[in-house]
């Protein structure tokens, strides 16, 4: 990769791109930051010797791709900012619920892709959704790709308002994982394990049964009634789970997260 690539906005998420550009061969100084923090400036400089820029400029007018890494609150006053130096630009944004319409409105570009990746990207595990608007074409996808291609798994999408899904879905998920890690972590020093213990059985058996699932032709449901003989221990915690309605809880809580994703849409997408 060769072709200059322009971020708006300097955190987790741009520093694992980043990162991977950078593996792939993309020369540090081929990347423009827009960064308005003066930590995050200096932590790019100390981990990838970028000198960010604390606003935008003409500078970007050389880049082959800008990708958005803003949270949503800011993203339009960011887009006006940098809309007169990227005309016509290709633009790939990975904040959540901020609608192309509004991105190309407020950008003057109809070239828009939209990623919904997950933190596990930052280790190169993660996945992403993704959306393009039609004006994007198939070199413009194959350029995306290749700029996400170190943070993990990429999925596109036929629809828009999929990755509102993907965003209580995959997006969210990571923390629903933790959470539970968090939960079996604390039963387990109830029952008297040390904090450490219960710690590394919790996170060992999220990461084989993910491994399994992975690996695996059969579908979560029977892998789980595999484990799952009647009268013993997983069918008592199974059993406990649903007495409780743990499964319509979850999936409540996915359709809040899909929900706030449309919200955010709404509130601060208004081109």
């Amino acid at each position: 990769m060769s072709k200059r690539i322009a971020f708006i906005g300097g955190g987790n998420m741009a520093s694992a791109i980043i990162s991977g550009l950078i593996k792939q061969g993309l020369p540090p100084e081929l990347i423009d930051v827009v960064e308005p923090f003066a930590e995050a400036r200096d932590k790019l400089q100390a981990s990838f010797g970028i000198t960010a820029k604390s606003e935008a400029g003409a500078f970007l007018l050389d880049a082959a791709l800008v990708i958005w890494a803003v949270k949503p609150q800011t993203f339009k006053q960011a887009a006006l900012a940098v809309a007169p130096h990227a005309i016509g630009h290709l633009h790939l944004s990975v904040a959540a619920g901020i609608r192309s319409d509004s991105i190309a409105a407020w950008l003057g570009s109809e070239r828009i892709v939209r990623a919904m990746p997950n933190t596990p990207a930052l280790i190169g595990e993660g996945i992403a959704g993704l959306f393009a608007r039609a004006s994007v074409t198939a070199n413009d996808k194959a350029f995306v790709e290749q700029a996400l291609s170190t943070t993990g798994e990429l999925l596109w999408l036929d629809a828009e308002d999929k990755l509102d899904v993907v965003t209580a879905l995959s997006g969210s998920g990571p923390a629903y994982v933790f959470y539970f890690m968090e939960a079996m972590t604390t039963a387990g020093t109830e029952m008297g394990l040390s904090r450490e213990q219960a710690h590394q059985l919790a996170v060992a058996t999220f990461a084989g049964a993910s491994a399994l699932a992975k690996a695996s032709s059969e579908s979560p449901q029977v892998l789980r009634q595999r484990v799952t003989s009647k009268g013993g221990t997983t069918f008592a915690a199974i059993s406990s789970m649903e007495d409780n309605d743990m499964r319509a809880l979850f999936i409540d809580a996915m359709y809040a997260a899909r929900e706030r994703a449309r919200e955010l849409g709404d509130a601060f997408g208004a081109a």
